[in-house]
């Protein structure tokens, strides 16, 4: 995508250059022209980038100033998010679609039902994206599971571990143990991945293993909190 921008504080060719310097050292930034005559700046990225990061950029160059000048920031941010997190929320959907058309083959909207079949699809899946490159997500968790910091191994235990815990929940398997199982690995789990967002860490989410390059953030929290949540109440249902 490229995106015209208002630059303003540019005096000479000198500050051209410090301005397009700046703009090119950020990673998904692929060109930068820069005018002082028009006082503008032309970039093309890979994915579109915040204007704060932008200016934050430029500004330790010198006295610059940027704006955008013929694109919403807010539209523009709400299209980058949605791309980046296209394939989770694809599969978010497939799953709650899938447990839902369960549910028309009884006569009541069985909520606990549901619940199990949907933590059936998720770990069956989210697992199946693990193993097509077990290594890559092992080294991927690793960044920031407080488990695989410190037992590099468990990257490859937990990716089977999540199978088992798809089969166990699609065959309901002694619900009791499953349920428990997995509030007590989710909520460990939860644990790395907010202290990342918390850190503002950027690295590389784990969930989709090393086929989707998808960024820590708030989207690997919910989804783990979901599964902490939707195995609470079950146990609950069951105590």
């Amino acid at each position: 995508m490229t995106h015209t921008y208002q630059i303003t504080g540019m005096t000479c060719a000198n500050c051209e250059a410090k301005v397009k310097s700046a703009l090119l050292s950020l990673p998904d930034i692929e060109s930068a022209e820069v005018s002082k005559a028009k006082g503008t700046a032309t970039i093309t990225m890979t994915k579109h980038i915040a204007l704060s990061e932008l200016q934050k950029a430029i500004a330790e160059k010198g006295n610059y100033n940027i704006t955008a000048e013929h694109h919403s920031e807010a539209t523009e941010q709400a299209k980058s998010w949605l791309e980046t997190y296209k394939p989770i929320l694809l599969i978010f959907a497939y799953i709650t679609t899938i447990a839902l058309l369960i549910q028309f083959s009884n006569h009541h909207f069985m909520l606990m039902q549901f619940m199990q079949h949907f933590m059936a699809g998720f770990f069956l899946t989210f697992s199946f994206f693990k193993l097509l490159n077990l290594s890559g997500f092992a080294e991927s968790y690793a960044m920031y599971d407080v488990i695989a910091k410190r037992i590099p191994a468990w990257g490859y235990v937990y990716a089977f571990t999540e199978l088992a815990l798809g089969i166990a929940f699609l065959i309901n398997f002694n619900p009791l143990v499953t349920n428990a199982i997995t509030f007590l690995v989710m909520t460990v789990s939860i644990i790395g991945v907010l202290q990342s967002v918390l850190n503002k860490k950027k690295i590389q989410c784990a969930c989709l293993g090393a086929v989707f390059n998808l960024p820590m953030s708030t989207v690997t929290i919910i989804e783990d909190a979901l599964m902490i949540a939707m195995s609470a109440v079950m146990l609950l249902q069951m105590i």
